[in-house]
């Protein structure tokens, strides 16, 4: 119990990312933990969407038993091949979004963790759209497994939804942030 509520604060994020901070494979990702970090330290409301500068989001990279497909998504608004996920409103137990947003952008509910550790950490740009500016999202991620089995479901969030075999990603996307993904999983 008290490792659950200490994961849903900022102490428990901080915890979360100094400890990847030692795992990240590459320079380019131990930068954005290190720019997630600050981020975290500086904004006492860092989850809330309401940020404008930018908020945590909290991803789900979900591969199939056998980890040799990923499940993506044809993200709406991006028009991207993404991993699963979305924000955290105010939420600070990141991996609970993340589990959250993958059932709710999936229809899977047999998801589980693999770890209860970072999987990977990004911060990306997102650009102006209506009524929100441009603002940065700080994404930890975390490595759950699915069954091809279970029935999909494409929400309104995605175009589609898709179990992709690792070997064949590059044929939907050539994002640096999916390719490391794929790079860890094999």
């Amino acid at each position: 119990m008290v490792r659950d509520q200490l994961r849903a604060t900022r102490d428990g994020v901080l915890q979360l990312l100094r400890a990847h901070a030692g795992e990240a494979w590459e320079p380019h990702e131990a930068a954005m933990v290190a720019a997630t970090i600050a981020f975290v330290e500086a904004y006492p409301n860092c989850a809330d969407r309401s940020l404008q500068v930018g908020h945590l989001t909290g991803s789900a990279w979900i591969v199939d038993t056998t980890r040799t497909q990923v499940l993506l998504t044809h993200h709406r608004k991006l028009g991207k091949w993404l991993q699963l996920g979305g924000h955290a409103d105010g939420d600070l137990d990141l991996a609970r979004v993340a589990l959250r947003e993958a059932e709710e952008e999936s229809g899977l509910k047999r998801l589980r963790f693999l770890s209860s550790q970072l999987f990977d950490v990004d911060r990306h740009w997102i650009p102006a759209r209506r009524d929100e500016p441009a603002h940065w999202h700080y994404d930890l991620r975390f490595l759950l497994e699915g069954s091809l089995e279970e029935p999909l479901i494409v929400s309104s969030e995605s175009k589609d939804l898709q179990w992709v075999k690792l070997s064949g990603i590059h044929q939907l996307t050539t994002e640096e942030s999916i390719v490391r993904m794929v790079r860890k999983t094999a």
